[in-house]
């Protein structure tokens, strides 16, 4: 472990990214997957990353409503993994050691854009995977004003990638957005909060092996990765000056594996304006935010009132989360400082609205189809774990072929210790309920036995989701209509040792009549 001082570097703010072309009909970005050396802490050397044109988080892409974004993603990344790249899970096997594809995760499009893990290219385009379709993706960007991130999704390395530092903001914008009166400008700040090792000379460190270690393959995937620093948009533990004023703050959880469990100093409210896919119908007001990986919030903290504090941005969450180790209050127990030190330059005239945008619950009488989908740990031949959904395998025929424009209810069914954020393409559902039930029954028989009655959202999860934590003991039910689009889709869970291994599952949307 490198001991590391912190809040001595200031928070960066990532720089929008410039399309290529724009025109009445659609624009043109390009975007490079380069190898770069970054200053990540100021105590450290630069540290080798990946990143969308060389930089960790990318650049932020911001889109309108209904704008056409096209993107071609280009890899000039090296043949050569510089993170342990286990040969003996799926994807890994006879493929390319170094691949990439990228999921706009939150983003409703056309299964060829929708980065499927086997679409996978290598640099130049060298070499694709069997479902790779087209080097341009197009983003219709048809759903209302959100925080989307884009981030790679290549079968078996995922986790990787992503710790590599393939990862940055994609925001929609709307009309209803800017007539909120929201803080906006410089006042609005994006935040990718991602936890990271090191090591003495300022490389990452990722394990080559789970503890105790798996006899005869190295490296070799573990259940699980947690970082021993917090990092937010690419600094370990940095601070912001703030005005004493409202700041909107844009969260994405880009962790591989560690929950966040949020609070600040001196109980200083956290109103959630926003989740996954929009606005809340009207704003939760918060002492606790909890994200799971991939989950966003959309929030505003106003710092009126504490001119000349520092207020920590603190973590209390265990992992692996609910139930796992604690953390430490001085390295991981914390995320960031806020600096209340700057003068207020002009009157804050932003608001938190009463009423932000309407979320109309799916009505539970059109439910054509209801699903009991288990979430299943094993030991695979090597004694490891190995993570499944409903007892299924990636390779497995698709078991779940929802019709475009019905309605389903999913009851995931949580048996073992830890939470898992569960994550669908192309769509954004609605949570109903968490029920607790009898596990020790359950896993004897397969017959759920509740416990304590229906549990409904918390404040913060009364909205449009993508991404839902699933906690252990409890079945989480979601509801879900398909579409707009047919094709082949995936859903899996978001902790990424667990999606690369093997917690990931092709989603079939068929038409009307049953065909694509």
């Amino acid at each position: 472990m490198v001991v590391l001082k912190k809040y001595l570097d200031r928070l960066p703010i990532p720089g929008k990214l410039k399309p290529k072309c724009k025109t009445k009909k659609e624009t043109y970005y390009e975007v490079r997957m380069l190898q770069a050396y970054q200053s990540l802490h100021r105590q450290l050397p630069d540290t080798l990353i990946w990143g969308y044109e060389g930089l960790y988080p990318g650049p932020v892409i911001e889109a309108n409503r209904n704008e056409k974004v096209l993107i071609q993603w280009e890899n000039h990344l090296p043949e050569k993994h510089f993170l342990p790249v286990d040969k003996t899970v799926h994807g890994a096997m006879d493929a390319p050691e170094v691949r990439t594809v990228v999921h706009l995760h939150g983003s409703k499009v056309r299964p060829e854009s929708d980065g499927f893990p086997e679409a996978w290219f290598t640099k130049g385009f060298e070499q694709t995977g069997p479902f790779f379709d087209r080097k341009i993706c197009c983003y219709t960007n048809r759903q209302q004003a959100a925080t989307l991130w884009y981030h790679d999704h290549a079968l078996g390395i995922t986790r990787l990638n992503v710790y590599a530092g393939l990862a940055g903001f994609y925001l929609i914008r709307d009309c209803w957005e800017r007539k909120l009166n929201l803080p906006k400008g410089k006042y609005e700040i994006l935040l990718l909060i991602q936890d990271r090792s090191f090591n003495s000379d300022g490389s990452l460190f990722y394990p080559s092996q789970p503890q105790p270690p798996v006899p005869g393959v190295n490296p070799c995937i573990t259940p699980g990765v947690d970082g021993d620093t917090i990092l937010a948009n690419g600094k370990v533990w940095p601070y912001l000056e703030v005005e004493p004023r409202k700041y909107r703050f844009r969260i994405v959880n880009g962790s591989n594996h560690r929950f966040y469990s949020m609070r600040l100093d001196l109980d200083l409210p956290i109103y959630q304006i926003g989740t996954d896919g929009g606005f809340l119908t009207a704003p939760a007001k918060l002492y606790e935010l909890i994200l799971a990986p991939a989950e966003r919030a959309d929030v505003i903290i106003d710092f009126t009132g504490y001119r000349g504090k520092h207020l920590i941005l603190r973590n209390d969450a265990p992992s692996p989360f609910p139930s796992g180790a604690p953390v430490d209050p001085e390295t991981t127990g914390q995320i960031m400082e806020f600096r209340v030190i700057l003068p207020l330059k002009d009157q804050d005239n932003s608001c938190i609205p009463d009423q932000l945008y309407p979320v109309t619950p799916i009505p539970e009488n059109l439910v054509k189809v209801k699903r009991d989908l288990s979430l299943v740990v094993r030991r695979d031949q090597y004694n490891r774990l190995e993570f499944l959904l409903n007892g299924k395998s990636w390779h497995d025929p698709a078991t779940e072929e929802p019709r475009r424009g019905q309605v389903e209810v999913w009851n995931l069914i949580n048996s073992g210790f830890a939470a898992h954020p569960i994550h669908v393409h192309q769509i954004q559902f609605q949570l109903l309920n968490r029920q607790s039930f009898d596990v020790q029954h359950f896993n004897q028989t397969q017959e759920l036995v509740f416990t304590g009655p229906p549990q409904p959202p918390g404040p913060g999860e009364q909205g449009w989701k993508d991404t839902i934590r699933s906690n252990p003991a409890e079945v989480t039910r979601i509801i879900v209509r398909f579409g707009p689009y047919t094709g082949r889709y995936v859903w899996h869970c978001h902790l990424l040792e667990h999606e690369d291994y093997d917690m990931m599952r092709p989603l079939n949307v068929v038409g009307r009549k049953g065909t694509t």
